[in-house]
């Protein structure tokens, strides 16, 4: 079986966050980082070469695929932010209708800048991602 490419790694956050272009989403990836390093009570990981997680949860597929993967986490991406969250959490429909600017796929959520958001509401969002995925 493949092993999982995105793992933790001992690489620093902050290294990677002052080299995040452009300048706009350096600042916000900061303050996402510090949002959830106050909401999750962990510090932040790099996971691969540029997802910044929190904690950890061992995750397995019906196909039999298993591994250990971040609980939330995101990546400042040059065009925007994205967010690694779960999408199962009771009341997310509510919550991201009350966002305002966003984008998902599947699993993730995309901002382009923080400012077309409600921070409130996004950090309603990762509280409660951060809390389902504990509960599960």
């Amino acid at each position: 079986m493949a092993e999982n490419k995105t793992k933790a790694t001992d690489a620093s956050v902050d290294d990677f966050l002052s080299r995040v272009e452009p300048e706009q989403r350096r600042i916000d990836g900061r303050r996402v980082c510090e949002m959830m390093a106050r909401i999750t009570g962990e510090p932040p990981v790099m996971w691969g070469p540029s997802i910044i997680g929190f904690g950890s949860t061992q995750y397995r597929y019906d196909s039999g695929r298993e591994g250990v993967i971040a609980r939330i986490g995101f990546s400042p991406r040059k065009a925007q932010l994205v967010f690694y969250l779960a999408v199962d959490v009771p009341g997310r429909d509510a919550l991201l209708a009350k966002l305002g600017k966003y984008s998902t796929s599947k699993a993730c959520l995309y901002i382009r800048k923080l400012a077309d958001v409600d921070m409130a509401v996004l950090e309603t969002l990762i509280a409660g991602s951060w809390a389902y995925e504990s509960a599960i």
